[in-house]
């Protein structure tokens, strides 16, 4: 198998799960079998004649929606209750400040040689992958600490609780608004971010598919909000023809953002198409007390050595078929021309775009001629922004199904009433 290059570290597809997400230690030490158990932590040579102090890092991706990155900025202030004796920071990828590098500086600054940072991701893409392990990597080698990353968040039974009680949360209360629709006359849409990566889309399906089978309902189809396929629009445009009286619109997601906003506003557009179904919009994760013990599950797991991501699926280090070309990619991050930018920089809200009117579709980004354009309203970044698949020239293959008529292109078919 093809190896992936990854800054200081050279991994196969076999030890990538050990030396990308239990250890940052210049070259990818393995660990003692004693260590792996927990019962002594690692110490590279940086840090070997100190005591060791740790700190918890959350690594979140970025947006310019000031209430995604409070949200983002709650979470993190919650979570730090659970670790009362390490300090906790947190720090995003892009256009959110304080990035990431800051976080890790506010941790150095108090006493902290050790640091065990995880993705504040629902899923492990690009950003997961690469992009954090990138930044973390090269923020290690320069100061001579020890940074040890864990998994994402991922398909697991506390999530799918959290997202089991926003989904029955919105049903309850469409039952006290409009009276009671039996569970098996009711269709769960479950709408993730959309990726280029295959296996985190393949994750929404299966979070769909155990919160129907939960939830004793009817059916359940998986949409998207950008990149992939299907948009929001016509998937919810496909369930209304399934004969369901109500159609329950779930986003998997963490926080609020124009992404949020772009759910929501389709789904109102279609439903005001079939004012004979009910649609109901539930909430999106958020700071659920279950998200909030998940994230600490994470943190733990380095500890432990449990925390593998699923790299057995993954394009960059495994043949996935039509992904092919995109084995060993560099690991590298890309969001430096963004980091940092702000959230009031212009093209955080759709008063800026000559395209969209209530919501921000996505359609910038399918007729914009120049990639620059100081990315003001024209990119989708994960959980929050405008649709983008990070198609930077060397940096990223094209995403294979880009045109596929389900996914982004079809905004394209949208009425236009504002000029």
């Amino acid at each position: 198998m093809p190896g992936a290059k990854t800054g200081n570290l050279i991994e196969t597809a076999s030890d990538h799960a050990v030396n990308l997400t239990l250890s940052f230690y210049g070259h990818g030490a393995e660990r003692s079998q004693s260590e792996r158990r927990g019962h002594n932590m690692p110490h590279d040579t940086s840090t070997s004649q100190t005591e060791t102090k740790y700190g918890v890092m959350i690594c979140g991706h970025g947006s310019r929606s000031k209430s995604a990155v409070t949200e983002f900025a709650v979470l993190a202030e919650k979570l730090a209750p659970l670790f009362p004796d390490w300090p906790v920071e947190y720090g995003y990828l892009e256009f959110a400040t304080p990035v990431i590098k800051t976080g890790l500086d506010k941790l150095r600054e108090q006493g902290v040689n050790h640091v065990l940072a995880v993705p504040g991701m629902l899923f492990a893409a690009g950003h997961a992958k690469n992009d954090i392990p990138s930044v973390l990597n090269t923020y290690a080698a320069e100061h001579g600490i020890k940074i040890q990353y864990g998994r994402e968040l991922a398909v697991d039974l506390k999530m799918l609780a959290a997202a089991a009680d926003r989904v029955q949360s919105a049903m309850e209360r469409a039952n006290a608004e409009n009276g009671p629709v039996e569970n098996h006359d009711t269709c769960l849409v479950v709408i993730g971010r959309g990726s280029s990566d295959p296996d985190a889309n393949s994750n929404v399906s299966k979070v769909a598919r155990m919160l129907v089978e939960s939830l004793g309902l009817g059916w359940c189809e998986t949409g998207f909000s950008g990149v992939t396929f299907p948009l929001v629009e016509p998937c919810l445009e496909k369930v209304t023809r399934l004969g369901f009286r109500r159609i329950v619109v779930f986003p998997y997601f963490l926080f609020s953002g124009i992404l949020i906003d772009r759910i929501y506003g389709f789904t109102d557009e279609v439903a005001a198409r079939h004012p004979d179904i009910e649609f109901v919009k539930a909430g999106y994760l958020n700071d659920h007390d279950q998200v909030i013990a998940t994230f600490a599950d994470r943190v733990q797991e380095i500890l432990t050595g449990s925390n593998n991501m699923n790299c057995s699926m993954c394009k960059y280090r495994a043949q996935v078929l039509g992904f092919e070309d995109e084995v060993g990619l560099p690991q590298e991050s890309h969001h430096h021309h963004v980091e940092g930018k702000g959230v009031s920089a212009p093209g955080s809200n759709v008063e800026d775009c000559t395209l969209c009117t209530t919501f921000c579709t996505g359609e910038c980004r399918l007729v914009a001629s120049d990639h620059d354009h100081h990315h003001h309203h024209h990119h989708d970044h994960d959980h929050h922004h405008h649709d983008h698949d990070h198609d930077h020239g060397h940096h990223h293959h094209p995403y294979p199904q880009a045109d596929h008529p389900l996914g982004p292109r079809s905004v394209l078919n949208r009425p236009k009433t504002k000029t």
